[in-house]
C-alpha cells in the first residue's frame, strides 16, 4: 500500500511518520466536535480530495485571465503544505453554525455604499502588503484559486497564507448545505481560563523537557480539508427611500420581503440585539463591592489555573566564533577598492527597467571610479573658490527611488570614501506624505544639510511656483547635491582617499520607524558593520563571484547588509529588482534567479506570494542554481505557511527544501539568527506547536489538545557567529527569563548598532541594557541591545520568534501578537471581501484598557452582505480562538488606507486616521458589549424608609441642612411713595388684568404700550393703551354677539406673533371667554404642524377660533384637509375687519380664583399639557416679575420669544398691561430673515433689559460670531444692556452664554448681563435674575457623584467635573424645597433631588379633557412626607440643589442658589444609576468635528445616540466608534446605537429644547430617514 507521509501530529520524540490511515484516524477524532459527517468530502486512496462542484473543471477557464492557476491534485508530495490554522478557523466557525445570525446588519443609505474610485485592473502590488516593518505583514493577496484542487493541508500554520480556506470563492457548490452562522461574539468558546494539560504546569520543566511534549513537525499535508460552510441568512433591512416628508410613515407603503412591516424593523432588530446581550458574556464580570462616592474600575482576580514559567533560568546563547579569515579586507572602502583595481571589469550590481529587463550593470570598476569622484566632488567642490563645506563626520542624507540603485550604491560608497555619514531616506512624494514630518525629526535629529539626489529624482519632487524645492513639513532647510556623472569631479592624480581602519565612529545612519511613528536614526558604527558582513558571508557561505537577486529595498534592513554591504566585501553580483517591477511583472525575480543562475536571494513573504499568484505564466523557469532562499521576514509566525506554500509549488522548478532559510533582524541588532543553508538529505528543522492560551500570559506550553488555538511557528536558525543572546522581559526590568517563557531577545555583539543618533535617553534604554537575574543581580558588565523580538531558545540552541514587541496588544494583562489576529482573519474566506496585505490591526485605550481594533481594505466588488458576513465570522474565530474580544472591526475602501513608500500600510498613521475620525470606513462593526469587561458592578438601589428618624439617619446623613430656599416677600401693599411717583396709580394693585388696561386708557390712553418691529427693525405697528382697550372691546363685542359662544368656554387664538394676539386675549377676557393661545400652522409645512393644532381645539374643547384672514383660508384649504378633517372645525372668526362696536359690558369674574387663560405646551418629553391659570395667579405673576425687574412706565424692555406658552406668553401680552413699560416685540422668525436686527434694536433704543430663547441665542452666536468688526462699524454697542435673561424650562446651557457673552464683549456687553430663568409646567416663573441680588453663582460638581443622586462640589478643572449655573434669583413669594422624589421626604443640601415649588403664582393644575384627578393630585397640592405636612406643594418635574453662598440677598442674608440639573422625566436609568441626556450630549458633540447636534435616549435598557452629520456622507461611519468611545470613557456606558442623521432630524421645540421621546418614536417607526444605523454588539 502506497503511504503518503503527512504532517498533522508528530511528537519530537517519534522519529517516523505516521500512516494515512493512522494520519486520517486522528484528524477524524481532532475535527469530529465540530464537523457534521456528510459534510467532509470522502478521502479518495491516492490521498486526493474527492471532486466537488467548485473544484471541478469547468471553472479552470474562468480563473485563467486572472493568474489564478490550479495545481493537480494528488501527483506530488504534499509534505510541505501548511493549513492547520485555516482548518483551526474553520472548526472554531464550525460551533456557530446550527444557530441563526442573530445580529441585525447596520442600516445604511444607499448613497453611502458609493466606494471611492479604484483603479479595476489592481496590479499585484496594491493588493498586497508592503516589505515595510509597518507593514500588516499579513501576507498578501492570493489567487482565488491556486490552491483549491489539491488535499488540502492540516499541518500547522498560523499564517495568514494563501492557503485560504476559500474553495474557488468565486463559485459557490450549488449542492453545499447553507448552514445559518450565528455571529453572536459570547460563543461557546474555551474559556481563557481553562486549566492547561496536567503536565504543561504540574512540575518545574526545562524547554527541552517541555519539547518532549511538544508537537514538531518534519513536513507533510494531509487531505480533506472541510468545507467552510457561509451564513446565508441575515435579517437585513431594505433600504429606505427618500423624498417622503419627514413625519410621513413608511411603514404603510412598504414591507419586506418576509412579509414584517418595515414601521417594526427597528425594533426587530434592537430585539435581536437584546438577545444577544442575553446571554452571558465572557468573561463573567467578577462581583465586588461599590464604593458610593467613587467608581470603581473591576481589576479581575488572580485566576489559579494561570499558567505560569516553571522552567530553570534561562542560560545566554553563543554563536559560534566569528572565525579569522586571512583575506578579509579591513574595511568596506578597502574592500571596493581592491575589488575595482583588480576585478574592474567584475559585474557588481545589475539595475531593471520597469518592463524587468536589464537597464544597466555597474562593474566593480565602475563603482570605485565614480565613489571615488564622489568623494572628491564632496570634500572640494561644493564650497564657493574651493572651500571645504562638507567635513569628516558630517551627516547627508540620501535620497534616491528603489528603482536607482546604481545611484545609490555610489551616493552610498562616495559618502564612505569621504568619511561622510550617509543617512539614506524614503524619497518625499508630496507635501502630504504619510510621516513626512517624522522623517524631518529624523533628519533634524542626525543634524543633516545636505542631501544628495539623481537629477531624475531632483526634477520629480515637488517644486514651489518659482522652482525651488518645497520645504517639507517638519523637515531641516536641506541643500540638494545631484551626484550624476557629470557633474561629479575627476580627483586630481595626487588625492587619494583616506580609508581608516574600522572604528567605533558611526559608519552610516539607517531610519526605524516605531509603533508610534516616529522615525528615528539607528547609528551603526564602521567596525559594527564590517563584523556584521563578516558574520553574515560566515552564516550564508558567502563566496567571491556569487549571484544574488535582492527583492528588498536597498536603503536599510536586510536588502543594505546584503544586496548591498556584504555583496561588495565577497565580490558578489547582485540583481536588484525593484519594487516598481515587482508590481508589473510579480515573476520577475524568479526569471532573474533563472537567467543569472543565482545562488541566493533576499526575499520576503510578499514576493513569494506574488511568485505564486504568476507561475503559470512561465513554466520554463529553474530554481535549482539557489542554494539559499533567504526569508527577511521569517521570523513572523505566519510566515511558516507563506514558505511551505511556495516550496510546495515551486519544488517542481528544481527548488530544494533545504534552500528556505528563514532569518530574525531588527534595525538596532540588525541580523539576531539566520538559518544555516542546509545539506541535502538531512532532516529539516523541527516546528513548534504552541498554545495560543499559554503565550497570551507570555508562557510556552506545548499544545496538545486544542487544535483551534494553536500557533506553529518555525525556528529562525541559530544566533549569529560572534554574538551571546539572552531572552528577557519584555517590560520593567531586563530580568532573565526562564526557559518556558516568552521574553525579548537582547544580543551582545560587536555587529549591531550603536545608538539612536541624536537621542541618548532612547538610547541608553535600548543599547545599554545588562540582563539581571531573579534576585536583581547583573549577569555581567556587557551591554546587550534589545531586538523588539519576542521568541524563545528551542532544543539545539535553534532560536524561535513569536512576534514582534511592537506588535505586541496587551489587553486585560494578556498579550495577543497584532500577526496571529491577522492570521486567523485571514483564515476566514476574505477573497471576496478584502484585500490578504491590507490589514492593519493596533490597539487603542478607551476606559483604562487597550482594545483591540482591525482595519481592513474592501474589494470594491464585495457585497454589504458579504462584507457583514465576513466581519462576524472573523468575530467569532478571534473570540473562540485568542479568547479576546475586538473592539471594532473596520473596512475601507480599496487603496484608502495610509501606506509607507513601498507600499505596505501605515500602521500609526493609520491608528491616527481612526482616532481623529478621518478613516471614512465602508463598513464599520463595534462590539463594545463583549470586549469591555472592566465596567463597574451595576450599582444596586437600596429600599429607604420613610419616617421621622430618616433627618438623622438616611436622606440627611451627608448634609448639613435642609435643602430649601425662598425669594424675598410679596407685599400686597407696595411702596405708596414709589407708586405715586411713578405709576400713579391708586395704592392697592388691581386684581384683574382688564381692570388694569381699562385703568390705564382712562388715566394714561397715549402711553405706547408695545411696538412690533420687522426684520428691518421698523416698527410697523403700535399700541398705546387706549388703542388696546379699543381692539379689546371690538373682539369682545364679536364673541358676545356670536350666537353658540357663552361665558367661560374656550376660545383658541390662532396668530403670529404680534399686536394682535395681544388684542384678542383681552377681547377674550373682556367677553368672559377662556383663551387659549396655539401657534398658528406652518404654511409650507401643514402636514407636521397642522395636527397638534387640531389636538388642542380638541382636548381644549374650544367653541371658537379667532384668527385673521390668512389663516382663516389655510384652515379651510385642501392642503389642510390631507391632514385633518377640515369640517368639523369651531367657528371661525376672521378678526381683520370687525365693525367698530364695544361690548355691552366688560364681563368681571365673581372670583380671583376663576381661570384666566389656558397654557398649552409640549414639554421636552412630548406630552401636550395645559395648565389653568386663575386671575389670582396672574396677578401675583405680574406683580412678582415687577418687583424683580423693577418694571416701571418709563422703562423699555426688549423681548424676542415665542408668545404661546409659558413665560414668554406672560412677558409678551401680560406683564406690560400689568406694570406699564414698553415692550419692543420681536419675532423670532423675522431674526431668521436678518440675524442682526436683535442687536441693533438693543443699541437702536438703548435697551437695559432684554428677553430671549436659546434659539434666539443660538441663531446670533452661529450667525454672527465672525462679525463682530462689520456690526461695530454698523454702531452696534450692548453696553446698555443691563440683563440679558435667557427664557428656559431646562438646565442653563452654560458653554451657549458664555460663548454668547465672550463673542459679543467686543461690541459692549457686560459678561455679567447674561443670565437665565427656570419654569415649569406648574409654575412658568421661579427663578428670574432680575436687576437686584447678587450676580448668577457657578458650582462645579462631581459628575460620579450625580448619578448617585449625591452632589459634590469639586475645583473648576477636576476630572468628571460639571460646571453649573444658577437658573436666576428666585420670584418674590416663591419657596422651593429639594425633596426625594421616591420618599417625597425633604433631603439635605449634598442631594440631588425633585424641586418643589409653593408661590401664589402656581398653575391652579392640569386642564384635560378627562380630567385626570390622580395626575392632578400627584402634581399640584402635594405634601411632604415628613418635615412640614401642612404645606401645599407643586412637583415641578426637575432634579436640582440648592446651595447656600457666601453672597448676600437683598435682605442682607446669605443667598441659597438653586441650581437645575435637568427634567426628572428624561433623565436615564442606567446600571442602577442616573444620567442626565444633556451630560451624555454633550460629551458626544465633542467626540468629532463634524456632529452638528445630538440626542440620546434609551429603549429597553439600550442607549441610543443619534447626531446629525453636518459634514460629508463619508464620515458618517467614523462617528460610530468615537461617539461609543466617548460615552463610553466619560460616562462608563456601553453605547447599544449609533444612529447618524442629516442636520435638522432631531426635533426641538420653540423654546430650543431637544423632543427626544419624539425621536425615540420617529426612530422606532423607522421615520428618520438615517444615513447610517450602527448596532454595536
Amino acid at each position: 500500500m502506497s503511504v503518503l507521509v503527512k504532517q498533522l501530529c508528530f511528537i519530537l520524540c517519534f522519529t517516523g511518520d505516521i500512516t494515512q490511515k493512522g494520519y486520517e484516524k486522528k484528524r477524524g477524532k481532532l475535527l469530529a466536535p465540530y464537523i457534521i459527517q456528510n459534510e467532509v468530502p470522502p478521502l479518495q486512496s491516492g490521498g486526493g480530495a474527492a471532486p466537488t462542484p467548485s473544484s471541478s473543471g469547468s471553472s479552470t477557464s474562468h480563473h485563467r485571465h486572472s493568474h489564478c492557476p490550479r495545481r493537480s491534485g494528488g501527483t506530488r508530495d504534499e509534505r510541505y503544505r501548511s493549513d492547520v490554522h485555516t482548518e483551526a478557523v474553520q472548526a472554531a466557525l464550525a460551533q456557530h453554525k446550527e444557530e441563526k445570525l442573530a445580529l441585525p446588519m447596520p442600516t445604511k443609505r444607499r448613497s453611502t455604499y458609493i466606494q471611492s474610485p479604484t483603479d479595476t485592473h489592481t496590479p499585484p502590488d496594491s493588493s498586497s502588503s508592503s516589505d515595510d516593518d509597518e507593514s500588516s505583514g499579513a501576507g498578501l493577496q492570493s489567487p482565488d484559486s491556486w490552491l483549491d484542487s489539491g488535499p488540502q493541508g492540516s499541518t500547522s500554520s498560523s499564517s495568514s497564507s494563501s492557503s485560504s480556506s476559500a474553495s474557488h470563492s468565486d463559485h459557490r457548490s450549488p449542492h453545499a448545505p447553507q448552514t445559518h452562522m450565528h455571529t453572536h461574539t459570547h460563543s461557546p468558546a474555551p474559556h481563557p481560563h481553562t486549566p492547561l494539560p496536567p503536565h504543561s504546569h504540574s512540575q518545574p520543566v526545562a524547554l527541552a523537557e517541555a519539547f518532549a511534549h511538544a508537537q514538531i513537525e518534519v513536513g507533510g499535508a494531509c487531505p480533506g480539508q472541510p468545507l467552510l460552510q457561509r451564513g446565508s441568512r441575515v435579517d437585513r433591512p431594505t433600504n429606505t427611500h427618500r423624498g417622503l416628508s419627514r413625519g410621513q410613515s413608511r411603514g404603510s407603503m412598504m414591507e419586506t420581503a418576509d412579509g414584517v412591516p418595515v414601521s417594526s424593523r427597528v425594533s426587530t432588530k434592537i430585539q435581536q440585539l437584546l438577545n444577544t446581550l442575553k446571554r452571558p458574556k465572557r468573561p463573567p464580570l467578577s462581583d465586588f463591592f461599590t464604593d458610593d462616592q467613587q467608581e470603581i474600575v473591576e481589576v479581575p482576580r488572580p485566576d489559579p489555573n494561570t499558567p505560569r514559567p516553571e522552567g530553570r533560568q534561562v542560560i545566554p546563547v553563543k554563536g559560534e566564533p566569528l572565525g579569522v579569515v586571512s583575506n578579509w579586507p579591513p574595511s568596506l572602502q578597502a574592500a571596493l577598492a581592491r575589488w575595482g583595481a583588480t576585478q574592474g571589469k567584475s559585474p557588481a550590481l545589475t539595475a531593471l527597467d520597469i518592463t524587468g529587463k536589464p537597464l544597466y550593470t555597474l562593474t566593480y570598476g565602475k563603482l570605485w571610479s565614480r565613489s571615488l569622484k564622489l568623494a572628491y566632488t564632496l570634500l572640494n567642490k561644493l564650497g564657493a573658490k574651493n572651500e571645504q563645506v562638507l567635513k569628516a563626520g558630517d551627516r547627508v542624507a540620501l535620497v534616491y527611488p528603489n528603482s536607482d540603485p546604481g545611484m545609490f550604491w555610489v551616493a552610498f560608497y562616495g559618502c564612505l570614501l569621504a568619511e561622510l555619514i550617509p543617512v539614506p531616506i524614503e524619497v518625499p512624494l508630496s507635501k502630504k506624505d504619510v510621516g513626512s514630518g517624522q522623517v524631518g525629526f529624523q533628519l533634524g535629529s542626525c543634524g543633516v544639510c545636505f542631501a544628495l539626489t539623481s537629477e531624475t529624482c531632483l526634477k520629480g519632487l515637488p517644486k514651489t511656483p518659482t522652482g525651488e524645492i518645497l520645504q517639507f513639513k517638519g523637515w531641516p532647510r536641506l541643500k540638494w547635491v545631484v551626484t550624476d556623472s557629470k557633474y561629479l569631479t575627476k580627483p586630481s592624480k595626487d588625492w587619494q582617499p583616506h580609508i581608516p581602519t574600522a572604528n567605533t565612529d558611526p559608519a552610516y545612519i539607517e531610519y526605524k520607524v516605531s509603533k508610534e511613528g516616529t522615525v528615528m536614526g539607528v547609528a551603526v558604527s564602521k567596525v559594527g558593520m564590517v563584523t556584521h558582513c563578516q558574520a553574515l558571508t560566515q552564516a550564508c557561505n558567502y563566496t567571491e563571484g556569487e549571484t544574488m537577486v535582492n527583492v528588498l529595498d536597498f536603503k536599510k534592513d536586510m536588502g543594505l547588509w546584503h544586496g548591498v554591504l556584504t555583496s561588495v566585501m565577497n565580490r558578489i553580483h547582485t540583481v536588484s529588482v525593484p519594487y516598481a517591477v515587482m508590481k508589473a511583472c510579480p515573476l520577475s525575480w524568479v526569471q532573474r534567479v533563472h537567467i543569472h543562475k543565482a545562488r541566493v536571494a533576499v526575499v520576503k513573504c510578499r514576493d513569494l506570494h506574488w511568485a505564486m499568484m504568476s507561475h503559470r505564466e512561465q513554466r520554463d523557469v529553474s530554481l535549482a542554481s539557489l542554494r539559499m532562499l533567504i526569508v527577511a521576514d521569517g521570523a513572523n509566525p505566519w510566515s511558516v505557511s507563506s514558505c511551505d506554500a511556495f516550496l510546495n509549488l515551486f519544488q517542481a522548478y528544481g527548488l530544494k527544501p533545504e534552500v528556505i532559510c528563514p532569518c530574525a533582524s531588527s534595525a538596532e541588532a540588525m541580523t539576531v539568527a539566520i538559518r544555516r543553508p542546509g545539506v541535502p538529505g538531512t532532516p529539516l528543522p523541527a516546528r513548534a506547536v504552541l498554545s495560543l492560551g499559554g503565550l497570551s500570559h507570555g508562557v510556552i506550553r506545548v499544545n496538545t489538545e486544542d487544535k483551534n488555538s494553536a500557533l506553529t511557528v518555525q525556528d529562525v536558525g541559530h544566533v549569529m557567529p560572534g554574538a551571546l543572546m539572552c531572552i528577557v522581559k519584555p517590560d520593567g526590568p531586563p530580568m532573565l527569563c526562564k526557559t518556558d517563557e516568552i521574553g525579548e531577545l537582547v544580543v551582545n555583539s560587536r555587529a549591531g548598532g550603536t545608538m539612536y543618533y541624536g537621542l541618548p535617553g532612547l538610547t541608553k534604554n535600548t543599547f545599554e541594557v545588562i540582563p539581571v537575574n531573579a534576585s536583581g543581580a547583573p549577569i555581567g558588565e556587557i551591554p546587550f541591545v534589545r531586538s523588539g523580538l519576542l521568541g524563545f531558545v528551542g532544543p539545539g540552541s535553534l532560536i524561535f520568534v513569536v512576534g514582534k514587541a511592537e506588535g505586541l496588544l496587551i489587553v486585560s494583562g494578556r498579550r495577543h501578537n497584532a500577526d496571529d489576529l491577522i492570521a486567523t482573519a485571514l483564515a476566514v474566506e476574505p477573497i471576496k471581501t478584502v484585500y490578504r496585505g491590507r490589514i492593519a490591526v493596533f490597539s487603542v485605550t478607551v476606559f483604562y484598557d487597550e482594545r483591540i481594533v482591525i482595519v481592513a481594505e474592501q474589494r470594491p466588488d464585495a457585497s454589504e452582505e458579504d462584507s457583514f458576513q465576513w466581519m462576524s465570522r472573523v468575530l467569532q474565530a478571534i473570540d473562540s480562538i485568542h479568547l479576546v474580544g475586538l473592539y471594532c472591526l473596520a473596512l475601507v475602501p480599496a487603496n484608502t488606507l495610509p501606506k509607507t513608500p513601498l507600499g505596505g500600510i501605515h500602521l500609526s498613521e493609520s491608528k491616527q486616521l481612526f482616532l481623529d475620525g478621518a478613516l471614512h470606513p465602508c463598513n464599520i462593526l463595534m462590539c463594545p458589549h463583549s470586549s469591555v469587561t472592566n465596567l463597574p458592578k451595576p450599582r444596586q438601589k437600596q429600599p429607604v424608609g420613610v419616617g421621622p428618624a430618616s433627618i438623622m439617619l438616611g436622606n440627611l446623613v451627608a448634609g448639613k441642612r435642609i435643602a430649601h430656599a425662598a425669594g424675598r416677600d410679596l407685599g400686597i401693599i407696595e411702596d405708596q411713595d414709589l407708586v405715586r411717583k411713578l405709576c400713579m396709580w391708586p395704592t392697592v394693585m388691581h386684581q384683574f388684568l382688564t381692570e388694569a388696561l381699562q385703568q390705564r386708557a382712562q388715566t394714561d390712553p397715549d402711553h405706547v404700550l408695545y411696538v412690533l418691529l420687522n426684520s428691518k427693525g421698523t416698527a410697523v405697528c403700535t399700541a398705546t393703551c387706549m388703542q388696546l382697550h379699543k381692539r379689546a372691546e371690538k373682539i369682545a363685542a364679536a364673541l358676545m354677539e356670536r350666537s353658540g359662544i357663552n361665558t367661560g368656554e374656550n376660545v383658541i387664538l390662532l396668530y403670529p406673533p404680534g399686536i394682535d394676539l395681544i388684542a384678542a386675549f383681552y377681547g377674550c377676557l373682556y367677553s368672559g371667554c377662556i383663551p387659549v393661545t396655539v401657534r398658528p400652522p406652518h404654511p409650507q409645512n401643514l402636514t407636521a404642524t397642522l395636527p397638534t393644532v387640531r389636538m388642542i381645539i380638541d382636548v381644549s374643547k374650544a367653541a371658537c377660533i379667532l384668527t385673521t384672514q390668512f389663516y382663516v383660508k389655510i384652515l379651510r384649504s385642501k392642503d389642510a384637509s390631507a391632514s385633518v378633517n377640515i369640517k368639523t372645525w369651531p367657528i371661525i372668526i376672521d378678526t381683520d375687519d370687525l365693525p367698530r362696536k364695544r361690548p355691552a359690558y366688560v364681563y368681571k369674574p365673581p372670583s380671583a380664583d376663576m381661570v384666566a387663560y389656558l397654557d398649552f405646551s409640549v414639554s421636552t418629553t412630548g406630552m401636550l399639557t395645559g395648565v389653568k391659570m386663575s386671575h389670582a395667579a396672574v396677578s401675583a405673576l405680574c406683580r412678582s416679575i415687577k418687583l424683580q425687574c423693577e418694571l416701571y412706565s418709563s422703562r423699555q424692555i426688549a423681548i424676542c420669544l415665542d408668545p404661546y406658552c409659558g413665560l414668554g406668553f406672560v412677558l409678551w401680552c401680560l406683564a406690560s398691561v400689568y406694570s406699564g413699560h414698553q415692550s419692543i416685540l420681536i419675532p423670532p422668525a423675522e431674526l431668521e430673515l436678518s440675524l442682526g436686527v436683535w442687536l441693533s434694536v438693543l443699541t437702536q433704543y438703548r435697551i437695559r433689559d432684554t428677553f430671549c430663547s436659546y434659539s434666539v441665542m443660538e441663531l446670533c452666536t452661529k450667525g454672527l460670531g465672525g462679525q463682530t468688526d462689520a456690526l461695530k462699524a454698523r454702531g452696534v454697542n450692548l453696553s446698555c444692556v443691563r440683563s440679558c435673561v435667557v427664557v428656559a424650562e431646562e438646565r442653563p446651557r452654560l458653554s451657549l452664554t458664555h460663548s454668547f457673552s465672550k463673542l459679543f464683549k467686543d461690541l459692549g456687553l457686560s459678561p455679567r448681563a447674561v443670565s437665565t430663568t427656570f419654569g415649569s409646567r406648574v409654575n412658568i416663573a421661579i427663578c428670574l435674575q432680575g436687576t437686584t441680588g447678587p450676580d448668577p453663582s457657578t458650582a462645579y460638581v462631581d459628575m460620579k457623584s450625580l448619578r448617585h443622586d449625591r452632589v459634590r462640589l469639586v475645583e473648576r478643572g477636576a476630572p468628571q467635573s460639571l460646571p453649573l449655573v444658577e437658573s436666576g434669583t428666585i420670584l418674590p413669594g416663591v419657596r422651593v424645597v429639594i425633596v426625594n422624589p421616591e420618599t417625597r421626604g425633604p433631603v439635605g443640601d449634598s442631594h440631588l433631588g425633585e424641586i418643589w415649588v409653593n408661590s401664589p403664582h402656581t398653575a391652579t393644575g392640569y386642564y384635560t379633557i378627562y380630567d385626570e384627578e390622580n395626575l392632578q393630585a400627584d402634581h399640584f397640592n402635594v405634601h411632604l412626607s415628613f418635615g412640614d405636612p401642612h404645606t401645599l406643594w407643586s412637583r415641578t418635574g426637575y432634579l436640582g440643589f440648592v446651595k447656600r453662598t457666601e453672597l448676600t440677598d437683598s435682605s442682607g442674608g446669605r443667598h441659597d442658589a438653586l441650581f437645575v440639573v435637568g427634567s426628572l422625566d428624561e433623565t436615564l436609568e442606567l446600571r442602577g444609576l442616573r444620567y442626565h441626556p444633556i451630560d451624555i450630549e454633550t460629551s458626544v458633540s465633542r467626540a468629532h468635528r463634524s456632529i452638528a447636534e445630538s440626542a440620546v435616549f434609551t429603549w429597553t435598557n439600550l442607549l441610543v445616540v443619534v447626531s446629525e452629520l453636518c459634514g460629508s456622507e463619508q464620515d458618517a461611519l467614523d462617528l460610530v466608534p468615537l461617539v461609543t468611545s466617548v460615552v463610553l470613557e466619560e460616562h462608563h456606558l456601553i453605547v447599544g446605537v449609533v444612529v447618524v442623521v442629516d442636520p435638522g432630524v432631531i426635533p426641538i421645540n420653540s423654546r430650543g429644547e431637544k423632543q427626544r421621546m419624539h425621536l425615540r418614536d420617529s426612530f422606532l417607526a423607522d421615520q428618520l430617514d438615517p444615513i447610517y444605523v450602527a448596532y454595536n454588539m
